[in-house]
């Protein structure tokens, strides 16, 4: 038998959200009349927004005819959306990105965890704890060292520097799974840190869209040399209801210290055959004046129910960090419980399904993760009946 790459075992058993899926499948075993409400994975629930929907009919009319019929489409995205992205999440921003530095993909999960491949395997990661699983498993995948940066209530959930000499560090802002984020002056502290040290930033703005503070950074390239230390990645996912579309983007500047857009297009090009042009009309959609307000509006009936979420469960005796500039709540665990078991205390009790803080990490135990993109009505009855299971 041929050689295996060993690092796979160095994996936990399961992907999170694939470990809760088998759960919450035995607790149906054992209760199949149970109506199961879910503010664990985040995924959305409200339906694409109608200029989107729009965009994809006429995408679809365009394939059916063979003067406006497209096959492979250009690896880096089609102009019109590179440029709209150009001009509407920068420019408008008073950011200065080439289109030439933008990459449409299938989504930010994907690139997240292909772009370590540009990099050799003996560079030195340094991730926040909790984390989003995929900065950490794909790095494992290659066989690199992987340094962990607690984030706890103690420092307000903002990482420490380094102590130790790192070559690339994750970010995620607003944060996957804390929902907490970074000030401009914060978000400064990084970026002078790379520079000084000779460290890659990967930046994940896939929440960005959440944000309500003036003082927190849409964009790590709103803080002065960014663009000499910084990958940033984007998703539709949560900002347009993508997660079944599949569309989002990545910015690599051409300042960047080390050659990294044309190492990125030559991969790309090797390994990827480009965003289909339906989801590239689609995203395109958004950047319309009717798309705009249709995403406002979706994105607001999300942190609405944020806020409901966050003053119910402090009104419960709950310690809840984040739900104010993102879709996620970080809910402490009460008397002493470790995360799967309140997990398993709201599944069974309540028959709400939550994330479990210790599957993104050590420094996550204690706590569990919670939604905002439920329906209304749902979020409202899940709310009540952990009210009465935590009785």
């Amino acid at each position: 038998m041929k050689k295996i790459n060993g690092n796979y075992q160095k994996l936990p058993g399961a992907y999170l959200f694939s470990e809760i899926a088998q759960r919450v499948k035995a607790f149906k075993v054992d209760c199949p009349e149970a109506d199961i409400i879910s503010l664990g994975i985040g995924d959305v629930t409200q339906p694409l927004a109608p200029a989107v929907v729009e965009a994809l009919h006429k995408a679809a009319d365009e394939m059916a005819a063979s003067a406006t019929f497209r096959g492979y489409g250009p690896e880096r995205g089609y102009d019109f959306l590179r440029e709209a992205i150009v001009e509407n999440d920068f420019r408008a921003r008073g950011i200065e990105i080439e289109s030439d530095e933008v990459f449409v993909s299938d989504g930010a999960k994907s690139d997240i965890g292909n772009f370590q491949e540009l990099l050799s395997g003996d560079v030195r990661i340094a991730v926040t704890d909790p984390v989003y699983p995929v900065y950490i498993d794909a790095n494992t995948m290659a066989g690199r060292e992987i340094v962990t940066l607690p984030c706890k209530p103690e420092n307000a959930f903002v990482p420490e520097l380094p102590a130790e000499q790192v070559d690339v560090v994750y970010l995620c802002y607003p944060n996957n799974p804390t929902g907490t984020t970074l000030t401009r002056e914060q978000l400064k502290v990084w970026v002078d840190y790379a520079l000084s040290h000779d460290v890659l930033i990967f930046y994940d703005a896939a929440y960005e869209a959440y944000i309500q503070s003036g003082d927190v950074p849409h964009s790590i390239y709103e803080i002065e040399g960014s663009k000499e230390c910084a990958v940033e990645f984007h998703s539709y996912s949560k900002t347009a209801g993508f997660t079944g579309i599949r569309c989002g983007y990545t910015v690599v500047p051409k300042a960047l210290r080390a050659p990294l857009n044309s190492m990125w297009n030559r991969r790309q090009s090797t390994k990827f055959n480009g965003t289909s042009y339906l989801s590239q009309c689609a995203a395109g959609a958004i950047y319309t004046p009717e798309g705009k307000k249709q995403i406002k509006a979706t994105i607001a009936y999300y942190m609405e129910n944020a806020r409901l979420m966050r003053e119910t469960l402090t009104g419960m005796g709950f310690t809840v960090y984040g739900g104010v500039d993102a879709p996620y709540l970080w809910v402490q665990t009460p008397c002493g419980m470790t995360s799967w078991e309140l997990f398993d205390r709201i599944l069974r009790a309540a028959h709400v399904v939550c994330t479990p803080g210790a599957g993104f990490g050590d420094a996550g135990e204690g706590y569990v993760r919670l939604t905002a993109f439920g329906n209304r009505e749902k979020t409202e009855e899940a709310l009540r009946r952990i009210a009465k299971s935590v009785k």
